[in-house]
């Protein structure tokens, strides 16, 4: 119980990231999904920072907690113990974004940026490769299936990824970016839905390290005999 407990925080926490969007949208009425970078709705002075800091705590826990059960569903399968401390990594790095966080488009263009600014884009990419890489590392856990989806997986995050990091400039400039929102979105989201479906996968199965060792089992090996009352 415990186990599918974790497990189900992994597609909790893909829920909750779209619901963050939505709800930061909600509180941020200039706000355009798809215009503008998710980013911003946690900019400093942003209207929808408090939101954005307050749910991304629970996100981050989420992900800490999903880690642990895909580690704990592991079985024989190591390769699922090193995506399982990926993910807690995931979420233990994750903490750390309120104090990695960007300024308005605005600022910005006025020559504000500060440190955080470029702590920001470091932690972006180092959130992107932890991403990648655990998508990658997990494909070789499961069957062709899960391997070719995984492997499709990787090829959006890249492909829109490249698309979203072509804009940052024109964000820095305060310039129109009308498809920034529909392209981080689609990567990132893309990334979440694999995050469900390995939690699925693993609802479904059993680890095989995690199954009860049969009953009488001490009985089975020859030669071993029960000792005399």
């Amino acid at each position: 119980m415990v186990r599918q407990v974790l497990l189900g925080c992994g597609v909790a926490a893909s829920l909750l990231y779209v619901a963050m969007n939505l709800l930061g949208a909600m509180v941020w009425p200039g706000y355009s999904l798809t215009a503008q970078a998710i980013s911003e709705l946690g900019a400093i002075e942003a209207p929808a920072r408090p939101l954005m800091v307050a749910l991304g705590f629970v996100w981050d826990t989420l992900m800490i907690a999903f880690g642990v059960g895909v580690w704990r569903s592991a079985g024989r399968k190591p390769i699922l113990r090193v995506v399982g401390a990926l993910l807690v990594g995931l979420g233990v790095f994750g903490l750390t974004a309120p104090l990695t966080s960007m300024h308005q488009r605005e600022v910005l263009a006025a020559g504000g940026a500060t440190l955080t600014d470029t702590l920001h884009l470091v932690a972006a990419g180092i959130g992107s490769f932890f991403f990648l890489l655990t998508v990658g590392l997990g494909a070789a856990a499961f069957g062709p299936r899960f391997r070719v989806y995984s492997i499709g997986t990787i090829l959006v995050m890249l492909v829109f990824g490249t698309l979203a990091a072509l804009d940052g400039p024109r964000v820095q400039a305060n310039l129109p970016t009308p498809w920034l929102g529909v392209t981080e979105r689609t990567m990132f989201f893309s990334a979440l839905l694999w995050f469900a479906v390995l939690a699925l996968v693993l609802l479904r199965t059993h680890g095989e390290g995690t199954e009860p060792e049969p009953k009488g089992r001490e009985l089975a090996s020859p030669g071993r005999r029960r000792a005399p009352a």
